[in-house]
């Protein structure tokens, strides 16, 4: 009895997507990772709170696409670290919303350059039409992933 392999790594979109996200990513901990404190998830946070101050941890979760308890988990050492801080929102104190603190600000300046620096790089071989084509074609894969049924 022969099995197919319904994943085969040669030919699935899924998991070459997955390959470029960690080959791209895998210098930030030998970079920054011991310098800062600072591990990849927590980085991704960092960017999301660098460009929409003031939400809420729940807000991060959506913009990252990671769990709750995930950003949970990295906010938790962030704030230990001092990068990141929250109080209760004006119209709801319930709700915790969530900013870079000034150590914060600058761990972000001295590390997003290197990072848009290699975005750059990896893109540059792209014409600004294969560029907005992949803009595109990932808008579309996140609205679909977003649809999709936890399992």
């Amino acid at each position: 009895m022969s099995r197919v392999n319904p994943l085969p790594i040669t030919s699935s979109l899924f998991f070459r997507m997955v390959l470029a996200v960690n080959l791209t990513a895998r210098p930030f901990a030998r970079l920054y990772s011991r310098k800062y404190q600072l591990n990849l998830t927590e980085w991704r946070v960092m960017i999301a709170l660098a460009n929409v101050p003031g939400v809420s941890a729940n807000e991060v979760a959506r913009l990252c696409g990671l769990d709750k308890m995930t950003v949970s988990r990295s906010l938790a050492s962030m704030m230990r670290h001092g990068y990141v801080a929250r109080r209760p929102a004006r119209d709801d104190r319930r709700r915790l919303i969530l900013a870079l603190t000034p150590r914060g600000r600058r761990i972000f300046a001295a590390i997003a350059p290197s990072g848009a620096a290699r975005e750059k790089a990896l893109f540059g071989g792209f014409s600004p039409a294969e560029r907005a084509q992949l803009g595109q074609l990932l808008d579309r894969l996140v609205e679909r992933a977003c649809q999709l049924p936890d399992a």
